[in-house]
């Protein structure tokens, strides 16, 4: 079985140019438009990597983040931004994302980190209850 990496994003063309890039590796890319059809998503199936943008129509980031911490505990967040900065980038990997994708999308640099994330053991996730 592949896999699966879950693409939050209100822009489908973004999606059709993921699944392209993605096509030669060994990975299952899914597409919603927003929070809450991830949230239906992630009911339904496990994900090694959530793909999310830092801005969408009903929520961020965070939200993916804070619901993957409890509906895919072992899912890492990757976060994408057209205005992608080393600050937003530290902020997002101290609050818990995996790692950030800069837009516009760069296919070796797509492959590779996606590659990496899935090919990981699942995380293990801590909770901040228990630092």
């Amino acid at each position: 079985m592949r896999p699966a990496v879950l693409f939050v994003s209100p822009h489908p063309e973004d999606a059709a140019l993921l699944s392209r890039m993605l096509r030669p590796l060994p990975l299952a890319l899914e597409h919603v438009a927003g929070l809450e059809q991830a949230r239906a998503k992630l009911g339904l199936q496990d994900y090694a990597v959530i793909l999310t943008e830092a801005r969408l129509p009903d929520g961020s980031w965070l939200d993916v983040l804070s619901l993957a911490r409890d509906a895919a505990p072992g899912a890492r967040i990757l976060v994408t931004d057209l205005r992608a900065d080393a600050r937003f980038w530290a902020e997002a990997l101290n609050l818990g994302a995996y790692d950030l994708l800069v837009q516009p999308f760069d296919k070796s640099e797509v492959r590779r980190i996606l590659s990496h994330a899935c090919s990981r053991p699942a995380a293990r996730q801590v909770s901040r209850a228990a630092l």
